[in-house]
């Protein structure tokens, strides 16, 4: 082999907040805390402050290899522990709050994590866990405890050289079969795919952009978003933890927010908060949308009301992003209505990823052909095993390495993709998935209940909700039925109605036929109670 003569340079994380922080110091890096505060930083701050908690962790003996937790919401401290955490060659592993005290003290404990930055909203969440999470040895709120600990140590000179392949973070699965599981990234995985998000294929996210990051940071690296605006340069909103309507709006306007991404839900509040109050918000030209498919209404009022073009992408905690809604040459030539049939779907491919739509023997399926399968993938920063299970790829892979996806789908002859169904029947609502098995166990668990069968239908708002059926041997309060049921689940989790019945089909096997529930409840009208629109709810902090 004839070797190139490039210049040996590893893909590191650090490389990114050293670029922002030189080439982009002055850009304005923006910040609400969840105590109100408005806090205006830059990107020569974040990177300044990053080599600080760096000298900070490596002083309370933090080493490489290390897994650091956040359970956070979106500002500045978190983004400084994005680079502080990876850049000494520690794991940054977020932790999704929403998720109930069970499964996050099992995450907390499988991970090995040594210490927990917690923000102040979940001060309490953190004191009922720690007895139970022996391995972490501090615990350190993301206010002035924060501070103190940065106030104590030096700044790390110049991050450590380490080799691309060393692991960077790690995002755990929401738990819908069984217990989380973790999707641990190199350093090479996520420079790639930040590269990946920062093309016009991607999210186009460049030096010129306002970005108004409306994801989760602890939801799949806030789709790698806070990783890309370091690499371009571009401005950042972080809004910490409300994302209501009309905080939205003032975002948008106050900051000139040119680009944001977030589940449907919240767009579709936005808009009809806009609608409202005949405000506008000339600024934003771009959204991308993903976690469940935007209505076509959703996507016709931004554009032709607000001048707000839609993309869907696709992806899952396994890969972050696979698939872009953008359009190709020949589409931009089309009618707008053949555009937005196309925007419904969940995008194409991008390069780095590809796809593929299996039948029941694992073969291909050819695109165009209209028939579903399950879709698989695999890429440099698809997930190839998962953290701490040396055989879990034997049923989350095929035996030729290709990831399942665990979504059923078409593709077609452009290389649309189309998502059909999930193949264990979770439920996503507002972006987030609900284990309808966890709910069934839930409610068999409450007195009088003997049988149980959750299924997920259309809803406006939140894309899919919970229907419950039940059979007893008693009568049943429905009230009282879902206050025991909260206690084992997730508040947002519970059903949005429940319905005593007098049987439940069963197929062949003994299981619950839920495609005939499907058919049998598809014209089921949601009561107007929605339990979503409390504190507890999965998309009330989104």
């Amino acid at each position: 082999m004839l070797r190139g003569l490039n210049m040996d340079r590893q893909l590191l994380i650090s490389s990114l907040i050293d670029y922002a922080g030189r080439n982009h110091r002055a850009t304005d890096v923006v910040a609400r805390t969840s105590g109100g505060a408005l806090v205006r930083s830059s990107w020569g701050q974040v990177s300044d402050r990053a080599r600080r908690l760096g000298g900070a962790l490596l002083g309370a003996g933090v080493s490489q290899g290390d897994r650091v937790a956040t359970i956070a919401w979106n500002d500045h401290r978190h983004l400084e522990a994005y680079y502080g955490i990876t850049g000494i060659g520690a794991v940054l592993h977020t932790v999704n709050p929403r998720l109930h005290d069970e499964q996050i003290v099992y995450i907390i404990n499988h991970a090995a994590d040594v210490i927990v930055f917690v923000d102040p909203d979940f001060a309490e969440l953190a004191e009922r866990i720690a007895p139970q999470c022996p391995a972490v040895r501090r615990w350190v709120r993301l206010d002035a405890d924060y501070e103190g600990f940065l106030a104590e140590a030096e700044a790390v000179e110049a991050w450590p050289l380490l080799d691309e392949w060393s692991a960077a973070t790690l995002c755990y699965t929401s738990g819908t079969t069984g217990n989380p599981k973790g999707v641990l990234q190199s350093h090479r995985a996520i420079v790639l795919q930040t590269w990946a998000t920062c093309t016009a294929d991607g999210h186009n996210v460049n030096s010129g952009e306002s970005i108004l990051l409306a994801v989760p940071m602890f939801h799949v690296n806030g789709w790698a978003i806070p990783f890309a605006s370091a690499m371009s340069g571009a401005k950042l909103v972080l809004p910490g933890p409300d994302l209501s309507p009309p905080a939205i709006v003032e975002w948008i306007n106050t900051e000139h927010v040119t680009l944001s991404a977030g589940v449907p839900t919240i767009w579709l509040s936005t808009v009809q908060h806009l609608q409202r109050t005949g405000q506008d918000i000339p600024s934003l030209r771009r959204i991308a949308v993903g976690g469940s498919a935007a209505p076509r209404s959703l996507m016709d009022t931004l554009e032709d009301d607000f001048g707000v073009f839609v993309a869907h992408v696709w992806g899952m905690t396994e890969m972050t992003q696979g698939s872009s809604g953008r359009f190709t040459n020949r589409v931009e030539k089309l009618s707008r209505d053949e555009q937005r049939r196309r925007q419904a779907m969940a995008g194409r491919a991008i390069f780095g990823v590809e796809i593929k739509v299996v039948d029941d023997e694992g073969n291909e399926i050819e695109r165009g052909s209209g028939a579903p399968g399950e879709l698989l993938a695999c890429g440099p920063w698809v997930a190839g095993n998962y953290f701490g299970s040396a055989t879990e790829s034997a049923t989350s892979h095929t035996s030729d390495g290709w990831l399942r996806t665990g979504d059923v789908a078409t593709i077609d002859e452009e290389g649309y993709v189309t998502i059909v169904d999930r193949a264990k029947d979770v439920i996503k609502s507002g972006g987030e998935w609900i284990s309808s098995i966890e709910l069934e166990n839930a409610a068999v668990g409450c007195r009088g209940v003997t049988q149980a069968a959750v299924i997920g239908l259309p809803h406006d708002r939140w894309g899919e909700r919970p229907l419950l059926l039940y059979v007893a041997d008693e009568p049943v309060d429905r009230d009282d039925l879902l206050d025991a049921m909260g206690a084992a689940v997730p508040k947002w989790w519970l059903p949005n109605d429940v319905l005593a019945v007098a049987d439940i089909p069963l197929t062949g096997t003994g299981k619950i036929d839920k495609k005939a529930l499907r058919q049998m409840f598809a014209g089921h009208v949601w009561p107007g109670r929605d339990p979503d629109s409390s504190s507890d709810s999965g998309s009330a902090k989104q």
